[in-house]
Order: structure tokens, then sequence, then C-alpha cells
């Protein structure tokens, strides 16, 4: 089976994350850039089918130059290639604009499984997997718990807020993972050194046919206008128990609508 990984490097969310002043998109180049969480989700389950089923895992990127860091960590931990598209066109890309560059990516890769994060933390639009469906014309298994591969027939447990449902749909496919689907593996030693020498193709928006235009800020369906961080946390009112501390605390409730 051929399945493919998609990554993507996003600022850490442990960290502070800050806005560029220029034009308003995530400021990257200073930020400490990992492999956006739920992505090592993804990458963990396309190796336990591959495992399972046979076939190759390569890691798809989208992203400037220094995402290839992020590649490597990705093969480190068992795929065998990465395709990275990067050009200098896709700076403040849209979802719109991303799913229409991924699916052409997409197309050269013939993949038979497409397997995501089911969100970015940086985003957090859950979108990607539905459009990339849409353009290329296959089903999407949206918010898996559980994958199951029988032959070209897959079978995902999609997690709801009451349980989960269960769906079926024949390769090719797009599914997104939920954190809830595995445990991702560290990299070993060797696979760090192994990363190393593993191929990884360069794509640009030339190679793919993509009219730099209808990419990157001059292209976007959506734009931030205006930010602003959030205001520090105000002090609290303090109530002190003097035998009435009761209804001190009940007159507050009252006065902010609790009660």
């Amino acid at each position: 089976m051929n399945i493919v990984v998609l990554v993507k490097q996003v600022p850490d969310s442990g960290t502070p994350r800050e806005l560029a002043a220029g034009d308003f998109t995530v400021e990257r180049a200073s930020a400490s850039n990992v492999i956006n969480e739920m992505d090592e989700y993804a990458i963990e389950e396309a190796l336990k089918i591959k495992e399972a089923h046979g076939g190759e895992v390569t890691v798809l990127t989208m992203g400037p130059a220094g995402a290839a860091d992020s590649i490597r960590k990705a093969l480190s931990m068992g795929p065998d290639k990465a395709v990275h598209v990067t050009d200098d066109a896709l700076h403040g890309s849209c979802a719109v604009a991303t799913s229409k560059v991924l699916a052409e990516a997409l197309k050269t890769l013939n993949a038979d499984l497409i397997v995501c994060g089911a969100e970015s933390t940086d985003g957090r639009v859950q979108v990607m997997p539905h459009m990339l469906a849409e353009r290329l014309g296959i089903a999407a298994l949206t918010g898996a718990r559980k994958v199951t591969v029988d032959g070209s027939q897959l079978t995902v447990e999609r997690q709801t807020d009451d349980g989960y449902e269960t769906v079926t749909a024949a390769t090719p496919a797009v599914i997104s993972v939920w954190d809830t689907i595995n445990e991702p593996r560290y990299p070993s030693f060797k696979g760090i050194m192994a990363a190393k020498k593993k191929p990884v193709q360069t794509l640009s928006l030339a190679d793919l046919g993509v009219d730099a235009s209808s990419v990157g800020s001059a292209g976007a369906t959506s734009a931030v206008v205006e930010f602003a961080k959030r205001p520090p946390r105000s002090a609290g009112q303090k109530v002190t128990d003097e035998g009435d501390g009761g209804t001190q605390l009940v007159s507050y409730l009252v006065s902010e609508k609790f009660v």
C-alpha cells in the first residue's frame, strides 16, 4: 500500500507564539518550530498500517526551507522518503490555497491512502482532509480513533462527543486521526542516523503547475486585519469573612448574574 502522511511544521504550542507585525501571519523565523503534534499520531498510524500490510510511507510537507528539520524528524520515526513543497510565493497561503497545492503534489504520488492529523495547532480549522478529498475526488474518513484495513476496504471508528461512528470506504481515501488512536514511537538513534540518508524531493509551484498568483497572501481567501494581545488578568474581588462572608459571596454572585 502506498501511504502518504501530511506533516506540518508549526510553532511549539507550549511556548509563546506571535504574529508578524508586517502581514499578521504567524511569526515562524524566531519561533521554536516542531512537528504538529497531531501529525505524529498520523505518522504512527501510517507506519502501523505499513507494518501490517506492506508498502511504503511518504511524508509530504508544504512549508519554508526551515521545515526540512521537521521532515528529518518525521523520517527518523520510520517513513521511507519525503516530498517538500517549498516556494517563496506560498507565504501567507490560506487553507483553500494550501489544499490546492497539496492536492497537486498528491497527484504526483499516486497514494492509496492519505493520512493526516485532525487539526494543526496553529490553524485549528480541521478542514484540510475534507478539502483534499473534494479536490482529489476521493472519500474522506475523518476524526478516526481506530483504522482497520482489509485489502482495498477501510473501516474507521470516527470519534464523536457521544461515542463513535463506524464508516467505511474503498481506497484511495483520506483519513484524519485524533490523538486517541495510538501512541507515537520515539525515534531511535538508528532511526535518526538513517533519516539523514533518506531521499527528500523538493518541489516548487512551477513543478506542480500552480500559478503563484493563486496562492500566498495575494491569493488568500481570508486574512487577519487586526489583532491584539490578551489583556492582563485583572485582580479578583477579595471577600473577608467577618461573620457575613456568605452574604457577601451571594451578593457578588447576584451582581454577576450567576444566581
